[in-house]
């Protein structure tokens, strides 16, 4: 019988230690510093951050870690050891060649936030950078690694161009950038509910991210104290957010949007009867499938105040509640958003549907189960199971705890 896969993780100071030899053995000198930034897994309220809606993530303790030393020219040189690969990815590039959809691939994700930043003004003059990259964020897990590497790269270039690290105040700016990056040069069009997460993550806590009034408040979330933990099982089916399918949705969320109530604003901004109907109308007008526009965005609307409803239990510490309500939004996900593949299907319905979910923006990834520590050995085994007997890739599991946001580590 097979053992259970595990993800393997480092502490904050293995991170670093490994990030300036992989530097240190590539470049053959020695890094400025070592800045890192987490993963993030969120809880609940997907598909509704670039909608103005509300989501509930927070910071994993798996992070992202760069060690970066400045160069005296334009040139960008990277050197990269992925989470599970044998040899380590190189690039090369002038920052001058970078813009949209160039490159659109992993490098993009690091030198498109030094570009974003010049363009945005946030770091003007940005130098060439040597670049040492090594991760615990599994990838294509739907555990936003994309966000960890941004936001670490962001982070890094904000203090050794300024001096000082960024400030609450600051840290809000370089969201912006980061999204750009993703957005504009990878091509993948999320909506800073990632970013946010990374940015701004606190131990112990999670983060209930309004993006129609845009706050973020922080509210308690201590597992341990309940006897409970919040397990994520990687179905490691293939995923990815740049091929055409996360897009689609959005760009049926963003018509909408801009029909109904204008450039710059929200669906919040109207009732959601009202917005149902008129989303129907205008379908009809557009020549479009009525049911598929309602669909997509009646999961909006809900998964919106559903989160809300969400946030007031953990408030109120009511797991029970909050367990139901990351049930609906996986059926939901499901039925009306259409984005859940038949792997996290498996792995859903093995976990027992109550306080499961798929986690992140779907087609591929995560399911998370919020349960007792008691039953994590049966909810693993039940999950393992399900996806061997379907002819499914084996899981790999992690115990997610809300770890602190992006930082320098030395």
């Amino acid at each position: 019988m097979k053992m259970t896969q595990w993800i393997n993780t480092r502490t904050p100071e293995e991170l670093d230690r490994d990030a300036r030899q992989l530097f240190d053995d590539h470049f053959g000198t020695k890094p400025a510093g070592v800045w890192a930034a987490p993963g993030r897994v969120n809880v609940i309220g997907d598909h509704v951050d670039y909608a103005g809606g509300v989501s509930i993530p927070f910071a994993l303790t798996q992070m992202t870690a760069l060690a970066v030393r400045l160069r005296s020219d334009q040139r960008v040189r990277i050197i990269s050891q992925a989470p599970g690969a044998i040899d380590p990815l190189s690039f090369e590039m002038e920052l001058s060649e970078v813009g949209p959809k160039h490159p659109d691939n992993w490098a993009g994700y690091v030198v498109g936030v030094l570009w974003a930043g010049q363009q945005s003004g946030i770091w003007p003059n940005c130098p060439g950078m040597d670049i040492a990259i090594v991760s615990d964020v599994p990838v294509g897990s739907g555990l936003s690694s994309s966000a960890a590497l941004e936001c670490a790269i962001a982070v890094a270039a904000f203090e050794l161009t300024h001096g000082h690290a960024p400030s609450q105040e600051e840290r809000g700016q370089l969201v912006p950038v980061c999204m750009r990056a993703e957005n504009d040069v990878v091509g993948a069009s999320t909506g800073g509910l990632d970013q946010r997460a990374s940015l701004f993550g606190v131990a112990g806590k999670a983060l209930v991210i309004d993006f129609h009034a845009d706050t973020v408040t922080l509210v308690p979330f201590d597992l341990a104290a309940q006897d409970m933990v919040l397990l994520v099982a990687d179905t490691n089916a293939p995923h990815a957010l740049n091929d055409g399918q996360y897009a689609s949705r959005r760009g049926i969320i963003d018509e909408v949007s801009l029909a109904l109530v204008g450039e710059g604003k929200t669906l919040r901004e109207i009732a959601a009867e009202q917005a149902l109907s008129q989303a129907d109308a205008w379908a009809i007008e557009q020549g479009l499938d009525a049911s598929i526009v309602r669909r997509r965005l009646q999961h909006v609307v809900e998964e919106t105040q559903r989160t809300l409803k969400a946030a007031e239990a953990l408030q109120d510490a009511d797991m029970a509640a909050f367990r139901q309500y990351m049930q609906e939004s996986h059926e939901s996900l499901r039925d009306l958003y259409e984005v859940v593949t038949e792997e996290l299907e498996s792995a859903f319905q093995a976990a027992g549907r109550f306080g499961a979910r798929m986690t992140g923006g779907g087609f591929g990834g995560s399911v998370i189960v919020l349960l007792p520590e008691s039953e994590v050995e049966d909810t693993v085994a039940q999950i393992s199971r399900a996806a061997a007997d379907a002819g499914f890739p084996e899981c790999s599991f992690l115990l997610a705890v809300p770890g602190d946001g992006a930082r320098r580590l030395s």
